[in-house]
């Protein structure tokens, strides 16, 4: 596999396509909004009727595409032999014509395209929980306006789903607030592809980038082409929009054992786009430090844990053309 990689990694050097990360100006603490960026909502389950399942057939009656409904008690309890949860999955999902409306004015959407949920029971207890991203934590992570309408119709029809699924679900209140982001909420890279040959650049491109997740650690959760729901809605603004959900399994498991909700940014989506007309392709996830800003992390363990997947997935993308 490491030979494959690197006859993979310097044919794109010989085709000429350069890739860089994305610099900015020098990193500024971002000042976040004092409302939370995650919803959980809890309803009485004393019964067993609500289900994984019963969830993901009330989004699937609201319209939603369901990419992953992911058991990860069982992983947890094989690979670390413990699980503080009788029910914990990550859950992705997303809504073709909301995602295409937002393509057309925001190029970032595969940043939540899936969105993200945790549903979940802590060991012993009768209760089942959501956690989700509330809009404005979107918003702030896209860099679009607050008030943008598609986005926040498309939470309320979340929560609305969410509450039909969960008869009775009250808002749980977290007990921390957001604080500063202490790096860049967004980590994007660009690539130089040649116009007329990007489809053979794109699939030597993802066959290294697919080759050196395992050994990082990352397992594909999900894969969403949304370049070919663009094209059945006849839209052309792409040459290629896809979407990796990518998931790093200690990272979960070592914060979920505090905060649970941590399943509203995992796993992650990853986006490979090029628009129609321009040469560079676009790779860009959210970051680990919406985690620690959004969830207010500051345990030394965890914050090892999210650095070190950051570091990770860094090198990765960097390391295509080196």
């Amino acid at each position: 596999m490491r030979l494959l990689n690197s006859v993979l990694l310097s044919s794109l050097l010989i085709t000429g396509v350069i890739a860089k990360e994305i610099k900015k100006e020098p990193v500024k603490e971002v000042v976040t909004k004092t409302t939370a960026d995650i919803e959980v909502l809890t309803s009485d389950n004393a019964d067993g009727k609500i289900t994984t399942k019963s969830i993901e057939e009330a989004f699937k009656k609201a319209g939603f595409v369901i990419s992953a409904n992911r058991d990860m008690n069982k992983p947890f309890t094989i690979q670390f032999k413990e699980s503080g949860f009788d029910v914990y999955n990550l859950f992705t999902f997303y809504k073709k014509d909301v995602v295409l409306a937002l393509a057309k004015k925001y190029q970032n959407i595969g940043l939540f395209a899936p969105m993200s949920m945790s549903i979940y029971t802590k060991k012993g207890e009768k209760n089942i929980s959501v956690s989700s991203l509330t809009a404005g934590a979107m918003q702030k992570i896209m860099k679009i306006p607050a008030d943008e309408k598609i986005l926040t119709d498309l939470r309320a029809l979340v929560v609305k789903t969410l509450k039909t699924a969960m008869p009775n679900a009250k808002v749980e209140k977290l007990d921390y607030k957001t604080i500063k982001a202490k790096g860049e909420l967004v980590s994007t890279f660009t690539m130089e592809m040649d116009e007329k040959d990007w489809d053979e650049e794109l699939e030597d491109i993802k066959m290294g980038f697919e080759g050196e997740l395992a050994p990082n650690g990352f397992v594909i959760a999900g894969h969403s082409n949304l370049g070919d729901d663009f094209e059945e809605a006849d839209y052309e603004g792409f040459d290629f929009y896809e979407v990796y959900s990518i998931c790093k399994l200690p990272v979960i498991f070592t914060i979920a054992k505090t905060r649970p909700e941590a399943g509203a940014f995992a796993p992650c989506s990853l986006y490979m786009e090029k628009k129609k007309g321009q040469n560079d392709m676009n790779i860009a996830f959210p970051s680990v430090y919406n985690w620690m800003s959004s969830m207010s992390i500051d345990d030394k363990k965890d914050l090892e844990v999210l650095e070190d997947a950051q570091k990770r997935m860094n090198k990765i993308l960097s390391g295509l053309v080196e």
